[in-house]
């Protein structure tokens, strides 16, 4: 069996956890999960079959001062790599948490880092909206915050990035995740996020309007790319830096097709038929944000609980972002885009077919 020891931290999150699979299925290799509790833990090793001798746990929390004391210096002499993948990833997050957790927290692991003498590879997994509010041309590199950010999570992924990119003497990459539309190509869907989420309002006729612009890229990925390529990356040989894990512009879809995609999809369903909802209008973000500030005051409705779902990232539907994945795609074995809009449909399938999770697909 080899040597290699990975420690990988959020292994109770979506990525984290899809990583601990992949490296468990295909590889040899030794994995050292931090874990917040011990029903954590359990949960963990339910879900990962756990083989004997493959996998340790530790007590860990990140959002403590002292998230790693539990781990002991026999342990970290055998380390040869580290994917952080553990944060707070909700674009509500409130700021003092997001950045408890996703800025003291990659500090800390950085610290971690440097008393690793067998680490060969270091993995920040970050978000391709630690850009922020920046438009046009994005290359993987370091950028800076002068365009702002959407909220509290989208800064804190960026305060993140820059201590890691500060770090000279530990052989770092950011990994800039795309967002995860679903688990693979087929649609498949295990974690729901704020698309799924806005998607679900659509359906079910409590969004009249959506911000945004018709012609706004959005970037989509399966968590099977995502999983794939981090395990690439992570590789010693690769070469260090930021990589954006995601597709291209020209590979992705905008914002008008996506409304146009799931509402092809919607019209197939008898009961959605007999409704008779229409699609949403995209409205400007000035009149989207005194339609939020003005449901305010009617807490507890539905379209006021739906405007607060939304709102958190509804600034990033205008911003004319163009990823760059060159440094991806040179990096890779063997790069592959699936047709994003296909990857929609079958995604918008799923969740009519199971109510977004809460039935059985129909057959």
């Amino acid at each position: 069996m080899t040597t290699e020891l990975i420690l990988l931290t959020g292994a109770g999150g979506y990525v984290g956890r899809r990583l601990a699979h992949r490296y468990l299925e295909t590889s040899d290799v030794r994995l050292l999960l931090p874990v917040r509790s011990a029903a954590r833990q359990a949960e963990i090793e339910a879900d990962l079959g756990v083989p004997a001798g493959r996998v340790e746990f530790v007590p860990s929390d990140l959002e403590s001062e002292d998230a790693y004391a539990a781990l002991d210096s026999s342990q970290l002499r055998r380390v040869t790599a580290i994917v952080h993948a553990g944060a707070v990833t909700r674009f509500n997050a409130e700021r003092e948490l997001a950045f408890r957790v996703n800025v003291e927290g990659t500090a800390q692991t950085l610290e971690l880092a440097r008393h690793c003498p067998s680490l060969e590879s270091f993995g920040h997994v970050s978000s391709v909206y630690a850009t922020g509010l920046r438009d046009g041309p994005i290359v993987e590199a370091s950028t800076d915050d002068a365009q702002g950010f959407a909220n509290a999570y989208e800064e804190s992924k960026w305060a993140a990035e820059q201590l890691v990119g500060r770090c000279d003497d530990l052989p770092w990459r950011i990994l800039r995740v795309a967002t995860v539309l679903a688990d693979d190509e087929r649609g498949t869907v295990t974690q729901y996020n704020a698309v799924h989420d806005t998607l679900r309002l659509c359906f079910y006729g409590l969004m009249s309007v959506l911000p945004g612009r018709p012609q706004t890229p959005l970037y989509f990925v399966t968590g099977d790319f995502v999983t794939d390529a981090i395990v690439q990356l992570m590789r010693p040989a690769t070469p260090l830096g930021v990589y954006h894990l995601a597709h291209n512009r020209q590979e992705s879809v905008t914002l008008e097709a996506l409304i146009n995609l799931a509402f092809a999809e919607f019209a197939k369903d008898e009961s959605f038929r007999r409704k008779r909802i229409l699609q949403p209008l995209l409205t400007d973000e000035e009149s989207f944000s005194l339609l939020v500030e003005g449901m305010t005051p009617v807490a507890g409705s539905l379209l006021s609980s739906a405007l607060r779902d939304v709102s958190p990232f509804a600034r990033q539907l205008y911003v004319n972002k163009d990823l760059d994945n060159t440094r991806l795609r040179e990096a890779l074995d063997s790069y592959q885009c699936s047709d994003t809009s296909e990857l929609v449909t079958n995604t918008c399938s799923q969740l009519v077919s199971t109510r977004w999770g809460r039935q059985d697909a129909t057959p």
